[in-house]
């Protein structure tokens, strides 16, 4: 294949894919149209129904007259033979042939009409029917196809909400950092404000109980060791002399 048919078959893709398209995306609007020509197509076919019916009947009264024709010819043959006269009656039964000869082929002419008339009917009444059902499943489809964007819609709008949603956690996330990070920074701070003074020094000689006014079980055990057996009141030679002044 040369490159100018290759060329020429992708043009040709091209257009079959672009009209597909167009095609696929007015499906709706190319539905009504072929309901709006199928129902032309039926009224019409109704119009030839009735132009059909019409000359049937046309067909029918010639018939009917020539029916009568007949008759009166036969009347005469029967009175001509009646009295002899069979030059008479060949003449009148030379009329009668082709009236009779008329009169079969237009019982044909009717026949026939007949026949149209009853497949026209049946066709027009299944062509009603299938329109019908046509424009049943149209409507379907429309209601679905309405039905779907409205879905679309909704998800879109659902798919921005979950968006901004996303979007509003992650700037509260940020808020939350920031806010523990100003946190961490004060007590930083703080720590480093301690640091300089003599907050840790205190703290390590209280500890210790070396600073004044500072007293817990272990220094008060300490003081009172530290204390002679006077002091303390266990002195035993003051134990007695107390005993001996107490009256008796």
């Amino acid at each position: 294949m040369s490159m100018f048919q290759k060329l020429w078959t992708l043009i040709r893709g091209a257009a079959t894919e672009t009209g597909q398209a167009v095609v696929d995306r007015n499906a709706i609007k190319i539905l009504d149209q072929e309901i709006r020509d199928a129902q032309n197509a039926l009224v019409q076919s109704r119009d030839d129904l009735t132009k059909i019916m019409a000359q049937r009947n046309l067909a029918a009264r010639k018939v009917d007259d020539k029916l009568a024709k007949s008759a009166e010819y036969e009347g005469y043959i029967r009175g001509a033979l009646s009295k002899g006269d069979d030059n008479l009656a060949r003449d009148v039964a030379t009329k009668l042939a082709p009236l009779e000869a008329d009169i079969e082929s237009e019982r044909q002419v009717i026949a026939n009409f007949e026949q149209s008339i009853s497949s026209l009917q049946t066709a027009i009444r299944q062509t009603e029917t299938n329109l019908g059902r046509l424009k049943q499943q149209v409507d379907t489809v429309k209601v679905t196809e309405s039905v779907q964007r409205a879905q679309s819609a909704i998800a879109a709008r659902h798919a921005v909400g979950n968006s901004k949603m996303r979007t509003a956690l992650d700037s509260l996330e940020r808020v939350k950092e920031r806010q523990a990070e100003h946190s961490a920074r004060l007590e930083a701070a703080h720590e480093l404000a301690s640091a300089d003074g003599d907050t840790q020094l205190r703290a390590r000689l209280a500890n210790a109980g070396l600073l004044e006014g500072n007293s817990n079980a272990d220094s008060i055990l300490a003081r009172f060791q530290q204390q002679s057996p006077k002091q303390l009141g266990h002195d035993p030679a003051a134990r007695i002399a107390h005993d001996d002044d107490a009256p008796r």
